[in-house]
């Protein structure tokens, strides 16, 4: 038998808890859109980045419910359940790239199959196991992020690998998935919420790789998000920009429980938010205790594996027993309330509910920060956040009060009509009363949680202003079950044939470092380096270098690098004519505004013509030398004054002698040289 200490560390410290003696686990799920159509659809990936108010009024919307069902075993998955109690209802804006497979209205197409290539070439990097045939499964969504209620998603390999800076990490599944449509806005009324989409982003192929729980400590959590992203990136084939790429976090500690944590895109926050994790765990599993021993129910093990069925059913019986939910209409203390709040709320016939929580004064507790400014774990928040999710704003609860306007006659007169002794709690709720009613059971519910070790949920990272608060997080819906997902009928098996995978095998994209090696003997800078492959375009400088007009490495770079890849050909021929001496910098931007794409040799040929009939041939070099010494001669006084100086104002006057034609690099060295000959004269 294998005993377990009880679990050592400050929760008001959590940079300072020790993950191996607190039977830390963690795992990653990375989702990275890939840069193709739509898995099925064949819609472009094109994504709208309007604000909800900019959207055109042309773009047709349309209204929905949407309902938890049955899966195909009989059981309804507790997440969809949650969600339909809601009271939602859905608005769903039609994008230009959005038809009737987005709307639900048309049934889908097969998988994209330049989607699946990109997949498949990314389990090869891992050295995944493809999995010979794929079936596409519905996934049961009902927060209305899907229109027709679930995802689709298709798991392609399993049993990979692939090494973080400190150790290997397994590779559990690797799936093809939809990515979700994109929450605009959400509307609030005396009768539910609206919550608006826009659909560009509906149907965008992802890929998501799970990671098995291999992960040892919040640091290397980051360390591993960071080697599959530049893994996935290798390929060459996945979008790039803000929310392209999202990482979740499965989090564990012995006492605890696994929670999922959603919205971690800022690698830097991955090990913070961890330890604040692993924090609340233990925070509330020792608050579970405290509550179990002031009401003589059994102590809760260490160890989430030591768990007796039998003995938490009864601690559920007992606190359904102890904490009842029962609603009380106390609108009538408040009805001189100085919260502007509170009497707004009233004046718009809204009422103030209140539940009782016997035994827990105390134990909700205040707002306290760490010291690194992150709020520390706290009943409190905990039962804001089941109350949020019935829409509602906020609560206010005993251990609080009297504050936000709210007075210690208002605090006694909830007490006395509560009929609440000096050991319990209240928790006030202030919302229309449906809407009350809903977030109180919420409440309700979670407190009566707070008797067992935390709850196995789905929790979102609190952000302002695009940016996690302070690494904390807030509930977002229970920890979906097996129930939620059920076979695809519309979307026949695809067969991964042996040829296929050896063919992905064979033509493996070349690694960061292999990129990196390639470049380093080309006489270019660092600075050029890194840009051209953090902009992925250090395959164009291979092809310019190596292809029929063998460009220069440095030139060929500055070029791509300044002017950009939307007509590779044309700026590649600018290179080559200006490298022979056959074209000028002017004349080489207007020919580039005028080319259109095609074969090199056609371009260079174009604009090598247009180059000599309309006076875009740089002047020789005896040309600039004259022009450069009628200048300078006519400025004397000037070059004295100025010395070297002058170079910047004199090289116009050149240029425009020569009509243009000379190159700026050319006037400029000889303007320097002879500057320097008349000064040392």
């Amino acid at each position: 038998m294998v005993l377990h200490m009880e679990p050592i560390g400050e929760v008001t410290n959590p940079e300072t808890l020790d993950p191996v003696s607190l039977g830390f686990m963690c795992g990653l799920e990375i989702h990275q859109q890939l840069a193709t159509d739509k898995l099925h659809s064949r819609m472009p990936s094109e994504l709208y980045e309007y604000k909800s108010e900019d959207i055109p009024h042309n773009w047709p919307r349309s209204t929905r419910r949407l309902r938890a069902s049955q899966g195909e075993g009989g059981g309804t998955d507790v997440a969809a359940r949650f969600e339909q109690r809601r009271n939602r209802t859905f608005e769903y804006v039609q994008s230009p790239n959005a038809g009737l497979i987005e709307l639900d209205e048309s049934p889908p197409r097969k998988h994209d199959s330049e989607a699946v290539d990109v997949v498949l070439t990314m389990a090869a990097l891992m050295e995944a196991k493809p999995i010979p045939n794929l079936q596409v499964m519905r996934k049961t969504v009902v927060d209305g992020s899907n229109t027709s209620g679930f995802q689709r998603t298709t798991i392609v390999a399993t049993d990979g690998q692939i090494q973080a800076d400190s150790s290997q990490v397994g590779i559990d599944l690797i799936s093809l998935e939809e990515d979700s449509a994109r929450k605009l806005e959400t509307k609030r009324s005396d009768i539910g919420e609206t919550v608006v989409y826009n659909l560009d982003r509906l149907g965008v192929p992802l890929v998501e790789v799970a990671t098995a729980p291999d992960v040892r400590s919040p640091e290397h959590a980051k360390e591993t998000a960071l080697a599959l992203g530049r893994l996935l990136r290798d390929t060459r084939r996945v979008r790039r920009g803000l929310g392209s790429i999202r990482q979740d976090l499965n989090v564990s500690i012995s006492c605890g429980d696994r929670v999922e944590i959603k919205g971690c895109q800022d690698l830097d926050w991955i090990p913070r938010i961890i330890r604040l994790e692993m924090a609340r765990q233990l925070h509330f599993y020792r608050l579970a205790n405290e509550l179990r021993s002031e009401f003589s129910l059994p102590l809760l093990p260490p160890d989430r594996e030591s768990d007796s069925i039998p003995v938490e059913n009864r601690v559920e019986v007992a606190t359904k027993k102890r904490i009842p939910y029962s609603t009380h209409d106390v609108t009538e203390c408040f009805s001189e309330c100085d919260s502007d709040m509170v009497s707004l709320s009233l004046q718009n016939g809204f009422c103030i509910l209140g539940i009782s929580l016997p035994g827990f004064s105390g134990k909700i507790g205040s707002k306290t920060m760490d010291e690194k400014g992150s709020q520390l774990p706290r009943l409190g928040r905990e039962l804001a956040s089941a109350a949020k999710l019935a829409g509602v704003s906020g609560i206010f609860h005993s251990d609080e009060l009297p504050a936000y306007g709210i007075s210690e006659a208002e605090v006694d007169s909830v007490r006395s009509q509560l009929s609440l002794s000096e050991a319990d709690a209240f928790v006030l709720c202030v919302a229309p009363k449906w809407q009350s009613e809903l977030a109180l059971e919420a409440v309700i519910d979670r407190a009566r949680l707070a008797f067992h070790r935390i709850p196995r949920e789905v929790r979102n990272v609190v952000v302002r202003k695009g940016k996690p608060e302070d690494g904390t997080t807030t509930a977002l819906r229970p920890l979906p079950g097996g129930a939620r997902m059920y076979p695809e009928t519309d979307i026949p098996v695809l067969e991964i044939s042996q040829e296929r995978w050896d063919s992905i095998c064979k033509k493996l994209p070349l690694s960061a470092q292999e990129r990196k090696n390639r470049l380093s003997g080309l006489g270019l800078s660092k600075n050029q380096e890194e840009a051209l492959l953090n902009g992925e375009i250090d395959d164009l400088l291979i092809e310019g270098i190596e292809g029929p007009l063998k460009l220069p490495a440095k030139a060929w770079a500055s070029a791509l690098l300044e002017s950009g890849i939307s007509k590779p050909n044309s700026l590649a021929a600018t290179v080559h004519l200006r490298e022979e001496g056959l074209l000028t910098r002017e004349g080489a931007e207007t020919l580039m505004m005028e080319s259109v794409e095609g074969p090199v040799e056609r371009i260079v040929d174009f604009m090598a013509s247009e180059a000599e009939s309309r006076g875009f041939v740089p002047a020789d070099h005896s040309s600039v030398e004259e022009a450069v010494e009628e200048v300078i001669t006519a400025q004397s006084d000037f070059v004295h004054e100025r010395g070297l100086g002058a170079i910047g104002p004199l090289m116009g006057s050149v240029m425009g002698k020569l009509g243009g034609t000379a190159d700026g690099k050319v006037v400029s060295q000889i303007l320097k040289q002879k500057i320097s000959e008349m000064i040392d004269d």
